[in-house]
């Protein structure tokens, strides 16, 4: 690429340029030596735990200057298990018949939030794909719903998955300029938060309830503008989380339960956004 080409023009090297510069050296003992290689090219150096700082700073760069780049301000996300499957489909994580039973009857959560995301979609495409962007987790369940919902119209989706210990791979319907992979769950949860204009939270486990609750902190300490933030699920939640006991404890203050909205179904959550945004 011509130097006059790029965002800035500078008389010096660019370092794409020397990075094919020192790919094309002679083949010594000295070029050969991992010494040689240049820093921001070598993988052994990067990873090392002295590092970390410059790679929480990467991985925070990396995926802020493409969705920059794509000109998308605002995103709806859906957090929500992994292990819900799609009506109709086998319970594949359930450990007895129990969870069998409940996984199957919760699917109907993965149908809603697939619903939900289309109905974020069509709207994200009055804005040209920039406003109102589905994300998710990248993964399965309640991720795939969610990226699924927005594949059926047409749309574009984030994933942001997470290198695990297991087997893991993006769901098939993350578009895939917009699917990034994370080492840090803390710069992955920054990305998120970092452009949400609503939250939309499905049942689900500890990944689930940590991804709330940080909502929820961000929201009541101020660190955050207040988003509509939506459970789906009023019986699912009030068993799982029982925030009224936290304020007749004091440990919450009256009414911080209010930052949260209850629906049972797309058209619902959309609704609570929709009107919560009316006339802003």
């Amino acid at each position: 690429m011509n130097p006059m080409e790029r965002s800035g023009w500078t008389p010096l090297a660019h370092s794409d340029e020397d990075l094919h510069a020192a790919r094309s050296v002679p083949d010594t003992p000295q070029t050969r030596s991992p010494t040689y290689r240049l820093a921001f090219a070598d993988d052994d150096f990067l990873t090392r735990r002295e590092l970390r700082p410059v790679r929480l700073q990467l991985e925070l760069l990396k995926t802020e200057m493409v969705l920059a780049e794509r000109g998308i301000q605002s995103t709806v996300i859906l957090f929500g298990g992994a292990r819900l499957p799609e009506p109709g489909a086998e319970a594949w994580a359930a450990k007895n018949e129990t969870q069998k039973k409940n996984l199957e009857a919760n699917s109907r959560y993965y149908a809603e939030a697939r619903r939900f995301a289309q109905l974020c979609s069509k709207e994200s495409a009055n804005s040209g794909y920039r406003e109102y962007v589905v994300v998710t987790g990248g993964g399965p369940g309640v991720m795939e719903a969610g990226n699924r919902g927005a594949a059926d119209v047409g749309a574009p989706s984030i994933g942001l998955n997470i290198v695990l210990p297991h087997e893991q791979a993006p769901n098939a319907y993350v578009t895939p300029e917009l699917c990034f992979n994370f080492h840090y769950f803390a710069i992955r949860k920054m990305h998120f938060i970092m452009r949400a204009k609503a939250v939309a939270i499905f049942p689900g486990g500890f990944g689930t309830m940590d991804e709330f609750f940080e909502t929820l902190t961000l929201i009541q300490t101020g660190r955050m503008e207040r988003v509509p933030v939506i459970l789906f699920g009023k019986a699912f939640w009030d068993r799982a989380v029982d925030l009224d006991f936290l304020a007749e404890q004091g440990t919450i203050s009256p009414g911080d339960q209010d930052i949260i909205s209850f629906a049972d179904t797309a058209d619902a959550a959309w609704k609570i956004i929709s009107d919560f945004y009316a006339g802003k």
